[in-house]
């Protein structure tokens, strides 16, 4: 079937996909929009019979063999249209992904902890500056322990790790992470050696009177298509291939994953980056002949990643935080003097909840817009 538009576009749906996603009270649950049906209930000669627009503009079509009438709302099929070209390279970003560089650091994405605790809509331009950068800064939160678990509880759930349900960042002698020292970290993601890595990371600052300590983070979608434009079989190599990633710094631990470092779906999007020297095991999974040429690579990615030109920074105070996504977004940690405390608490979550949440405001915001 061809629907013809009033913006002059054509869309195509397929008999059977048309039948598979039918908003009958037959097919799905009224209340989850769950499937009652399995794909094998649906007769694999299923053709179209007849269409017509109603008088409220929605779609009602007659499914042969079934015989059965089904109404199909005109914004649902626009929202889900697939009749469109298939991607023509790899390594192409969602429309709603903005790249960015040094330049953002004069509107950082910002929002107020006060603000998104009592307001729905606030909370969501916070979750979708996160959505679309990557990353948010929050400011005027308490400076009580643990509070930044209240924010991941306001959109999710924490993911508890080895490190337990938050950990902290300060400086500790024989740590067991390079992470509580002062030495200055190069940008990175968290915990590639997971599967799943987390998706979120929050960083609470309680207090900071120390010299130096600046964060900074850097969009790894935009430095690995800064690679890809640069030379292309360089960022082929490090989506190709995987790395190996491993963590065995505490007792009881030893935790270890297989992925690449530039992670392309099976369209050819770009999904994710993981990129951390403390924690990249041996190379092993690449051809000998390629090992060269991928460590050119891996290089080159690196001096993309520390070029200040690509990174944003911003020195956290008491009271103030960031959430990044951990698989896109690399953060970084000046190296700071020894006199003064810095105090900041971390903990992870999923992108599953961050995103849900906002769906359901979003929804709730059209809604009442109506």
């Amino acid at each position: 079937m061809a629907l013809a538009w009033a913006n002059g576009e054509c869309s195509r749906f397929h008999a059977l996909w048309l039948r598979d996603n039918a908003p009958d009270a037959a097919t799905r649950n009224s209340a989850n929009g769950q499937r009652l049906i399995t794909i094998l209930d649906i007769p694999a000669d299923t053709t179209i019979a007849a269409a017509r627009v109603t008088s409220s503009g929605e779609l009602e079509l007659r499914f042969l063999p079934e015989d059965s009438s089904i109404v199909y709302a005109a914004s649902w099929l626009a929202r889900h249209c697939y009749d469109q070209p298939a991607a023509s390279e790899i390594g192409w970003v969602d429309d709603g992904i903005e790249l960015w560089d040094r330049r953002l650091s004069s509107r950082l994405p910002r929002g107020s902890y006060p603000d998104i605790v009592r307001d729905r809509s606030a909370l969501a331009s916070w979750l979708a500056a996160e959505r679309h950068l990557g990353f948010a800064v929050l400011d005027r939160m308490p400076t009580e322990p643990g509070t930044l678990v209240k924010v991941a509880e306001l959109f999710g759930f924490v993911r508890e790790t080895n490190y337990g349900r938050f950990f902290e960042v300060r400086a500790e002698v024989n740590p067991s992470n390079l992470a509580y020292t002062n030495l200055g970290l190069q940008a990175h993601t968290d915990n590639p050696y997971r599967d799943p890595v987390p998706g979120l990371q929050i960083l609470a600052c309680l207090e900071n009177s120390v010299d130096g300590g600046d964060s900074t983070v850097v969009d790894g979608f935009a430095a690995a298509l800064r690679l890809k434009y640069e030379d292309p079989d360089s960022f082929r190599l490090l989506a190709r291939y995987p790395a190996r990633f491993e963590y065995a710094g505490a007792s009881g631990v030893c935790l270890r994953a297989k992925r690449p470092m530039i992670e392309l779906g099976p369209d050819g999007e770009l999904i994710a980056l993981r990129f951390n020297n403390r924690s990249t095991a041996a190379l092993r999974d690449i051809a000998y002949d390629d090992m060269p040429a991928y460590y050119r690579a891996y290089r080159r990615l690196a001096e993309i990643i520390d070029d200040p030109e690509m990174e944003v920074t911003f020195k956290l105070a008491a009271g103030e935080a960031f959430i990044v996504d951990n698989t896109r977004v690399l953060h970084a940690r000046k190296a700071f003097s020894g006199s003064g405390r810095r105090w900041l608490q971390g903990c992870y979550a999923d992108k599953d909840g961050l995103l849900s949440t906002l769906a359901v405001i979003e929804g709730e915001m059209r809604k009442a817009a109506e």
